[in-house]
């Protein structure tokens, strides 16, 4: 009889304190998932941080610039002439001006000029020649970089 009652019971006293003792050890298989699912999302959110306006870049090959020391100071010139410093619209007459302003606060050395490949010729020159005008000697073109240079 008291064979019967001791397998019943489930093995004694000791061996319950067994089954209900907390766990010590981390389990990192919901960390690492979720860490690759962060990882996921970064990857595909990324390209779409990318500042500015839109444009169709001209594709060219030519060799890739060196990254500049500061934040690089961006005239984009749309397909329908519009032309932006930054993500900010500004008038074609105001641009040297306004360049000047910028810079007061410190920008790096070269401007960048992004122009829509629809964009016509001479207005990207008048662009050029207002942020000459400004005083500006340095320019630099950028280009679709996936096809062939920046």
């Amino acid at each position: 009889m008291g064979m019967s009652v001791k397998a019943g019971g489930g093995g004694g006293r000791g061996r319950r304190r067994g089954k209900h003792m907390p766990m010590s050890e981390i389990n990192v298989t919901p960390m690492v998932d979720v860490m690759l699912v962060l990882l996921i999302i970064f990857m595909v959110a990324a390209p779409l941080l990318q500042t500015g306006i839109d444009v169709n870049l001209p594709e060219a090959k030519g060799q890739q610039i060196p990254t500049p020391k500061k934040d690089p100071l961006a005239v984009t010139v749309k397909a329908n002439g519009d032309v932006f410093i930054g993500d900010s619209q500004v008038p074609l007459d105001d641009l040297a001006t306004k360049l000047k302003a910028i810079a007061q606060n410190g920008y790096d050395e070269t401007i960048f000029v992004r122009g829509d490949k629809g964009v016509n010729y001479g207005t990207v020159m008048q662009v050029m020649s207002r942020i000459n005008q400004g005083g500006f000697k340095k320019l630099s073109f950028v280009l679709d970089g996936e096809k062939g240079g920046t």
